[in-house]
């Protein structure tokens, strides 16, 4: 999968999720046509693999170029 493709997003609503996702973090989301048909977003979350979540749980993020680069490679 492409780097490009990765997205950042930062999650609004954790609820039923608490232990997966925090509020107020951003997060690496993955393409996923599928999901996104359904109103789902893949996310790698804080158990480091990737789940569907609802999409409107989320919010998609513009970072300069510097930043995104950064946040890519901590995660």
């Amino acid at each position: 999968m492409a780097k490009t493709a990765r997205r950042l997003v930062i999650c609004l609503e954790n609820s039923g999720y608490e232990a997966s996702l925090e509020r107020r973090k951003i997060y690496i989301a993955l393409p996923d046509a599928r999901a996104e048909k359904v109103g789902q977003i893949r996310i790698i979350d804080e158990s480091g693999e990737d789940y569907l979540y609802d999409k409107n749980a989320f919010l998609e993020v513009s970072l300069p170029q510097s930043a995104r680069r950064a946040i890519l490679l901590a995660a």
